[in-house]
């Protein structure tokens, strides 16, 4: 598949790409989307939460009165989940939510996410570039330039550029990601996917290996 390269300030240029259908134009599987996803939503949990329970709780152990005859319920303590202040009955305990999902099943995922990006013509690829200097106010002219003022947009890079990064800081909807940690929960996430043309064969690499 051919595809038009465009500059940073939004116009067409000579030159053109030509993306992998192996990872840009497949069937996608929404499963594993759908497993990738929960992995990496899962993988964003702390797992820190921690309630007290009866042998945690501190409080009198004292039986509050008789087992029978009083025609009330049965109370062991006052530490009963029954009263405010009592213990948290099967609470939740400090745990990890990480799960394991095979290479290539997160591969078919990512690919997967692509192609819907490139089907719903939500993807779009610059010639590589870089700023003179870091600022935000050219971050948001590129956006312009694209009409992406406002939206959420993922740009992805094949080396670490300094300049562009510090230029997307400031800016809530937008987040700049090296092609090596190009994500599915990512790709999905952005309106608009911005690919400078060095990132493309950084991709190919990785779902080659």
């Amino acid at each position: 598949m051919e595809v038009v390269v465009y500059n940073i300030k939004g116009t067409e240029t000579a030159s053109k790409v030509v993306l992998d259908d192996a990872i840009f134009a497949i069937e996608p599987n929404d499963h594993a989307i759908y497993l990738d996803v929960k992995q990496y939503m899962a993988n964003q949990r702390q797992g820190t939460h921690d309630t007290l329970e009866k042998s945690t709780i501190s409080g009198s152990t004292r039986k509050l009165h008789k087992q029978k005859g009083t025609g009330g319920s049965r109370k062991g303590s006052i530490k009963s989940p029954l009263f405010r202040g009592g213990a948290r009955v099967f609470g939740p305990h400090p745990r990890d939510y990480s799960f394991k999902l095979n290479k290539k099943l997160k591969r078919l995922a990512r690919r997967s996410a692509l192609s819907y990006k490139v089907k719903d013509n939500h993807l779009t690829i610059l010639e590589d570039f870089t700023f003179d200097t870091p600022k935000t106010k050219n971050f948001t002219e590129l956006l312009k330039n694209f009409q992406l003022t406002g939206k959420k947009t993922l740009l992805v890079i094949a080396k670490f550029e300094e300049n562009v990064l510090l230029s997307s800081r400031n800016l809530k909807r937008v987040k700049v990601v090296h092609a090596a940690d190009l994500n599915t929960y990512e790709i999905l996430d952005a309106t608009q996917l911005l690919i400078t043309a060095a990132s493309i064969k950084e991709i190919e690499k990785i779902h080659q290996n």
